[in-house]
């Protein structure tokens, strides 16, 4: 077939790929719409994805976050991650509505956004985004991997930092080894350790509560200033809350093109997401009060605490839980999206694995400095936590224009009907670049970088996620029916 072209079947479509595309610039095999055939995620495979991706140790330290540096109590900890994660299921799920019914990743949609080239510049700032954390995350898990060998073997643990560089790249070979493999090996990995996971959960939840009171804990005062008003340090929380999964609510797509229906995709979002994420945080709060009855001081990293623990064998055991953990957080939160965005630069050059690759090396080179200090052979002052409290968070504030840019254009201008032939086609209905997206975009981040340098404006950075998305939404509407008034607008389908 010398010409490609969309079929639908049911609610979905697929792509009959003709030569025009085969031959094209901008479609490979792994970007390309999935077949209905391989849309086999159910509710609850999509809820085990949420489970896996929330059980990790940046959402178990998220309470200790919102307590020391946004000044609120446990209690209202607490209720802000809830909170938090109900408000971050709405970008969420709309975003995941266009790869349910077409079957196409996170920079393929963007295509229609921020044009055909110009998708690139939102992806790789979500890309490179997503290989920080994966650094972060191999971090975590080449510590587990030193600790779980330390506790059978003193010889190994007198390696010292050697070992977590050892066990850090241990840790990165496994993760790389998952994602080759493909979306059903994420799936397996996913469905396999999430009831593991949450019975851990529970285990440890049951264990700590015997050395503290949940009256006494939930009773501890905020400690901010008793003059100043809660409304603002709820909303600073709230913000960065959801901040923490700004990523994936641009990327969801790239998962969502596996759901069996769009009712699977939603059911499944609001099972694995908001509770999973609200207990985890609980855990921790748990665990750290737990901490001085159980190790005999405070510690607030759950790989730190356990490697206290005075038995080789629950050291082992707990290890090899923590690995699972982060491995399934991993694999579909850091890995997945990067992965799909470095093809999308260029797709006739980088496939699945070489995207996978490339992210693998970007993530350790970003670690570098990191296991240079750990193997005794660089001095730095800054640290892992410092990475992930401020600079990643902070840059994540800046994707809320892209999620309410997204959710704008697919919703109120596409109307829900996108030319899937023209995503792949430097002649199709889509251009090149798309200079409404890059407006719509650039105002709110320009607006953020004020707000950091000068102060003025300050509340605009504080609530960046809100503001950013609001304003970005606002302006892209305004401006593409703007845009649509001056021109005929493209056929859609």
């Amino acid at each position: 077939m010398s010409t490609s072209k969309p079929v639908k079947v049911g609610e979905f479509y697929e792509l009959e790929t003709g030569s025009d595309l085969e031959t094209g610039t901008f479609y490979n095999e792994d970007l390309a719409p999935t077949k209905v055939k391989e849309r086999t995620w159910n509710k609850m495979n999509i809820a085990a994805l949420w489970v896996g991706m929330a059980i990790c140790v940046p959402t178990y330290t998220l309470g200790g976050v919102l307590t020391a540096y946004f000044g609120l109590s446990v209690t209202e900890a607490l209720i802000t991650i809830l909170l938090a994660n109900i408000v971050v299921l709405l970008p969420l799920t709309l975003n995941a509505f266009p790869g349910t019914k077409y079957g196409i990743p996170f920079p393929v949609l963007l295509r229609s956004s921020f044009g055909i080239v110009g998708s690139n510049v939102p992806c790789l700032i979500r890309g490179i985004v997503a290989c920080g954390w994966f650094g972060i995350q191999t971090m975590f898990g080449g510590l587990a991997i030193h600790l779980m060998l330390s506790a059978m073997s003193d010889s190994w643990a007198s390696l010292g930092g050697v070992g977590e560089v050892i066990g850090f790249f241990i840790f990165w070979a496994l993760n790389i080894a998952v994602v080759i493999k493909g979306s059903e090996s994420i799936k397996w990995l996913e469905t396999l350790s999430a009831p593991l996971l949450l019975a851990v959960g529970v285990g440890l939840m049951v264990w700590a509560g015997g050395k503290v009171s949940f009256s006494e804990m939930l009773a501890v005062p905020a400690n901010r200033p008793a003059e100043a008003g809660f409304m603002g340090y709820f909303f600073g929380g709230l913000t960065a809350m959801v901040g923490f999964w700004a990523t994936l609510s641009l990327n969801i797509p790239d998962f969502s093109r596996y759901a069996k229906s769009q009712k699977d995709q939603v059911t499944g979002q609001i099972i694995g997401l908001p509770l999973t994420m609200f207990f985890f945080a609980a855990l921790g709060v748990v665990m750290t009060a737990a901490s001085p009855a159980l190790v005999g001081e405070v510690v607030s990293d759950p790989i730190s605490l356990i490697g206290k623990i005075d038995s080789p064998f629950w050291v082992v055991v707990a290890m090899v839980l923590i690995i699972i953990a982060t491995i399934s957080t991993n694999t579909a939160a850091n890995v997945v999206s990067p992965t799909n965005d470095f093809q999308n630069i260029a797709p006739k050059y980088i496939n699945n694995t070489r995207g996978v690759l490339l992210t693998g090396f970007v993530g350790l080179l970003l670690m570098s400095w990191e296991l240079l200090k750990k193997a005794g052979l660089l001095e730095s002052d800054v640290s892992v936590e410092s990475m992930y409290s401020n600079w990643l968070l902070g840059y994540s504030s800046l994707l809320g224009p892209i999620a309410g840019i997204m959710i704008v254009d697919y919703f109120l201008i596409k109307n829900q009907e996108l030319d899937l032939v023209s995503l792949y086609s430097e002649k199709g209905s889509y251009p090149m670049v798309n200079y409404t997206g890059f407006i719509a975009f650039l105002v709110p981040v320009a607006l953020t970088v004020i707000a950091i340098t000068t102060g003025f404006l300050s509340w605009f950075y504080s609530y960046g996620w809100f503001t950013g998305a609001i304003s970005g939404a606002v302006i892209y509407y305004i401006a593409a029916n703007a845009m649509q008034a001056q021109s005929v607008p493209a056929t859609a389908q």
